[in-house]
């Protein structure tokens, strides 16, 4: 039962990894780098604390200290570049730390148990990852619909400055070209 809400645990994990995060602003590179060594101290007494436990309590607990450990830098690397594909990487890190701990925990289980845990766990996995795959085509295809629509709507501006000629449409086409994104 607890093996069953701790894998449920994991499912919400992996949805949270897909809710829309805030577009990253560029940081420095001094503050990239102070994260990153914050990151690698976090991850370092995050192992030392799991030097405490036995058995598989402490592989899971490596496990779990690794996981956070990617993910944070995952997190670090989008905040510096604000890429769309870093985005995406961050849901993937967090789909296969995720993964990870879900079949360590695993290991505390047997026969038909231990089987029916590692499947669940594994396609907790796939459903993260293809989740991670499907947000990044949906925001492909926005790009490429907001493209289009601007495009159209150019066009239609550009077919209204037909009618003028001259100056009045040089103007009337650099406003449309300004107004629509075009150079």
């Amino acid at each position: 039962m607890n093996q069953h809400f701790n894998l449920r645990s994991a499912v919400a994990l992996c949805a949270m990894a897909l809710l829309p995060l805030a577009h990253a602003a560029n940081i420095s590179r001094d503050e990239y780098k102070a994260g990153k060594e914050r990151i690698e101290a976090a991850a370092k007494a995050d192992k030392e604390a799991c030097k405490a436990l036995k058995d598989n309590a402490k592989d899971v607990c490596m496990k779990e200290a690794a996981g956070k450990e990617k993910v944070a830098k995952a997190e670090l690397e989008y905040s510096r570049s604000g890429k769309a594909n870093d985005q995406n990487k961050i849901a993937v890190v967090k789909a296969d730390a995720a993964y990870a701990v879900a079949k360590e925990k695993c290991d505390d289980l047997a026969g038909n148990a231990k089987d029916v845990c590692q499947k669940e766990a594994k396609a907790m996995h796939t459903k993260g990852v293809a989740d991670a795959k499907m947000s990044k085509q949906v925001g492909e295809a926005r790009q490429d619909a907001a493209k289009d629509k601007m495009d159209a709507n150019y066009q239609a501006a550009a077919e209204k400055c037909d009618s003028l000629s001259g100056d009045a449409k040089a103007q009337c086409i650099a406003a449309a070209k300004a107004k629509h994104g075009k150079s």
